[in-house]
């Protein structure tokens, strides 16, 4: 019986430390970095219960940087041409072999950066306008 816990918290640690690092380091890469590392938390929380403490204020941080990303229509604009020089690029990569670390292994996690945050953008829209509507209900 204590075998299986084992293999099952030493796969948490793996997995919910790969996504924490990976997370940290796209905090100054382009990514989704806070995001990555709320869910390596989130994920060693569930083996690693003195972890829990860290999870919400991650988690709002990670909230208020979404919804603070579509604020405006300036920062929409932002992010989408960010979005869109992310994609870009990742193509750039993929097909110019002289580029530094040219190739499509660095082309598809731009690409991948990407789609993320067109998928983050929309999520946060649409958590924004929920909630602006709730607010005119309830006053």
């Amino acid at each position: 019986m204590t075998r299986p816990n084992h293999f099952k918290r030493a796969v948490v640690l793996v997995v919910g430390g790969a996504l924490t690092l990976v997370g940290i380091a796209l905090l100054v890469l382009p990514g989704p970095g806070l995001l990555l590392v709320l869910a390596g938390l989130v994920t060693l929380a569930s083996e690693f219960p003195k972890l829990e403490r860290y999870v919400d204020p991650v988690r709002d941080r990670a909230m208020k940087a979404a919804e603070d990303s579509v604020s405006s229509p300036l920062r929409i604009a932002g992010s989408v041409l960010a979005g869109l020089a992310l994609v870009a690029a990742g193509v750039v990569w993929g097909l110019v072999p002289g580029l530094p670390l040219g190739g499509w292994s660095v082309g598809s996690s731009l690409i991948l950066s990407g789609i993320v945050l067109f998928v983050l953008l929309g999520y946060s829209h649409h958590r924004v306008r929920e909630r602006r509507r709730a607010a005119e209900r309830s006053s």
